[in-house]
Formats: structure tokens, C-alpha cells, sequence
């Protein structure tokens, strides 16, 4: 399978999890409309940097994810902050005792919405 092969692949990930979490957010369920807005996010991360360096790291570190696409090339580094956000909100989303409020969880939508704007961008131009 080629880097871009893998990019699309990654690409349909982050549009299926992207679905789940505006459906989750239309639902009132910000914990999971968050949690699947990250996994979109990082789906289109990884989208961005197969299509762009042709290979990407699958650290559970989140910090290097950032990294990662901050080096991907002008695409990622200007998506980079946003992934950021979305990453501090992932403890809070899945494992933290307090719920995401549902203004945070509309912004992870939107954020996951511009990720995956951007992969699509990049993916359709190679």
C-alpha cells in the first residue's frame, strides 16, 4: 500500500469519527462528541503526514503527534495548534471524572471539522 493509499484510508477514518462526534454533539453527549472529535483529529493528522512526508509515527505521546505535523510542512504546521487544543481536552473527554462542557465540546467539533478540512486539501492534492 503506498503513503497515499494509507492517507486516504486515514482520511475515511477521521470522516466517520468526525460524523460521530456532530452527532454526538446534536445528541447533548459532550464526553463523546469530544472523545471521537480527537480521534477524527488524529486521523487527519496522520492523513496529513502520509500525504505529505509519506509516513507518520504512531507514539501514544501526544505532544510528538504535534510535533509531527508542526514538521509535516506549511499544511501541518498551521493545523498544529488546533490538534493541540483538541489533545488537552482528551483526559477530561475519557478518563477524568468531570464532563466536557458542552461549549468545549462544540469547539472540539468545529476544531476536528478544520482538521479535516485541511486533510482533505492536502490528501486531494497529491
Amino acid at each position: 500500500m503506498t503513503a497515499l493509499e494509507e492517507a486516504q484510508l486515514h482520511l475515511s477514518k477521521a470522516r466517520e469519527f468526525l460524523d460521530a462526534a456532530e452527532g454526538n454533539r446534536d445528541r447533548k453527549l459532550p464526553n463523546a462528541a469530544t472523545s471521537n472529535a480527537i480521534i477524527s483529529a488524529i486521523n487527519s493528522k496522520d492523513a496529513i503526514c502520509l500525504a505529505l512526508t509519506g509516513r507518520t509515527n504512531k507514539s501514544d505521546n501526544h505532544g510528538e503527534a504535534v510535533s509531527e505535523l508542526r514538521r509535516a510542512g506549511r499544511a501541518g504546521a498551521d493545523l498544529s495548534p488546533t490538534l493541540n487544543r483538541l489533545l488537552k481536552l482528551k483526559a477530561r473527554s475519557q478518563y477524568a471524572p468531570l464532563s466536557v462542557a458542552s461549549s468545549s465540546a462544540n469547539k472540539a467539533v468545529e476544531w476536528a471539522q478544520r482538521m479535516f478540512s485541511g486533510a482533505q486539501d492536502v490528501v486531494a492534492g497529491r
